[in-house]
């Protein structure tokens, strides 16, 4: 959905109303349901932030576009935060698996001993002629 943003800032209800096309209630209700959580200035007054502007443009999205009710608004934007915590916390212990990885490298121990995950032998399984190694799964 365009928009008719032009600059960064804060911006009051009526003028978020008259660039998405809602009436102001529309704002007051998605703020009620928790939707949208606006800030306040010292007389209360809803300023409305670019990054609130974006995910009143994703609500719009699903309810305007996709039909989506204010119920499964609020567990989609729920799910999609879970998301995004879940990504956050999978790149750290990426990243801590990288550094832990290149500092047991820097520091020269010898391949089994930097193993994160210490490597077993493999063990070999004599195979006779007909049969399938227990080790591995039939192909029949």
């Amino acid at each position: 959905m365009p928009t008719k943003r032009k600059s960064k800032g804060a911006y009051m209800i009526s003028a978020v109303a008259e660039m998405y096309g809602i009436h102001p209630q529309t704002l007051r209700l998605y703020e009620r349901e928790g939707l949208l959580k606006p800030s306040r200035t010292e007389g209360n007054t809803r300023l409305y932030t670019d990054e609130d502007l974006e995910r009143l443009e994703f609500i719009l999205n699903l309810a305007r576009d996709l039909g989506v009710n204010i119920a499964g608004i609020a567990i989609i934007l729920q799910m999609r935060e879970r998301m995004e915590e879940m990504n956050r916390q999978m790149q750290s212990f990426v990243d801590y698996v990288r550094t832990e990885m290149l500092s047991r490298m820097q520091q020269g121990f010898p391949q089994q001993e930097a193993a994160i995950v210490p490597l077993r032998r493999p063990i070999a399984v004599p195979q006779v002629k007909g049969s399938v190694k227990k080790n591995e799964p039939s192909t029949r």
